[in-house]
């Protein structure tokens, strides 16, 4: 009989314990709770952190966020106002505002993301549809680049550059949050910001892109080559001209000098004959000698010629020469 009663005190106490220790509960800091009984919720959200009572056996504790999430959308391709499709790629913070209203309409942070997806990527794409592509990469702030940035853009594309924007980046996911809000919150979620992480172009789209880059490239490199030719033809001509000037200078002060130089020794010349010109005819005929022969030539003179004057009268009786004839005669050479 002791045995029994002893038996009997241990299970009702240990009953005892395990009730009191499933009838409490705790709730760490950035948690909260709803209390579920027979899978409905009852009672108010538990939002303050510590220890709490809840019914043993019966009543179950699920626990949810009450800090900040994430939701990282997948990349979609969705054509702009001006029919350029694209790759846009959105990430959201939301949160837990309503844990009960949570719990019976998503159940679980897997259930809020697939129903995020579907309302966020719904909301995006009928913004970027209505949007231009210069409208969702620009801010309203942005400012025209000054004059030295322009210079080098072809006219079709600074005035798109100097487009006004009417609606920027910032105003487009700012009405994105609005609209997603408008239907978010039925779901115990509170929607807190929005941002577009990535635009880009489509494959196909990009190649276009990069062949029209390619080109501008290549016709602002022509239009360089064709004004760097066009300054070394200038440069080339400039250099021909200055070149010709040099030395039409430089022949004309040769031919000063050489002209003056040839009137000093004529005058030196004729100064010096001067003084003797008999030595002079004398000195000249015997040049003449010499620059006169030829082997194959032949001279025909008379004796009576001018050019054996200084001969005749060197030799020492000239009544053994001919008084007149036309025999060819060898000019003689006066060593």
């Amino acid at each position: 009989m002791k045995l029994y009663l002893k038996t009997t005190t241990i299970v009702i106490a240990g009953t005892l314990i395990f009730g009191l220790y499933s009838s409490l509960y705790t709730v760490e800091e950035g948690m909260q709770a709803v209390v579920v009984q027979f899978g409905r919720p009852i009672g108010e959200t538990v939002t303050e952190s510590g220890l709490h009572i809840k019914l043993p056996f019966v009543q179950k504790v699920l626990k949810f966020e009450k800090r900040l999430l994430y939701w990282d959308g997948d990349p979609n391709q969705i054509p702009t106002k001006g029919r350029e499709f694209i790759w846009v790629d959105t990430t959201a913070r939301w949160r837990i505002s309503d844990a009960k209203r949570f719990l019976e309409n998503v159940a679980s942070e897997e259930g809020a993301q697939s129903r995020l997806n579907d309302i966020l990527d719904s909301v995006v794409r009928d913004q970027v549809s209505s949007s231009d592509l210069v409208e969702l990469v620009r801010s309203a702030s942005w400012t025209i680049p000054d004059d030295d940035a322009m210079k080098d853009v072809p006219k079709e594309q600074e005035e798109k550059l100097k487009r006004a924007i009417a609606r920027g980046r910032e105003e487009i996911t700012r009405t994105i949050l609005m609209e997603a809000q408008k239907t978010i919150p039925q779901y115990g979620i509170e929607l807190v910001d929005v941002r577009i992480k990535r635009l880009d172009y489509v494959e196909s789209v990009r190649e276009k892109v990069y062949e029209r880059m390619i080109s501008e490239r290549k016709r602002i490199a022509a239009q360089f080559r064709s004004e760097g030719e066009g300054r070394s033809a200038e440069i080339l001509g400039t250099m021909e001209k200055e070149l010709r000037l040099i030395r039409s200078t430089a022949y004309r002060q040769v031919q000063q000098i050489q002209g003056k130089a040839d009137a000093d020794a004529t005058k030196i010349y004729g100064n010096a004959y001067n003084q003797n010109p008999e030595f002079y005819s004398f000195l000249h005929t015997l040049e003449s000698y010499k620059e006169s022969v030829n082997p194959n030539a032949v001279m025909l003179l008379t004796t009576k010629s001018d050019f054996y004057q200084y001969i005749k009268s060197a030799m020492p009786s000239t009544s053994s020469l001919p008084q007149e004839t036309s025999a060819p005669i060898s000019p003689m050479i006066v060593p």
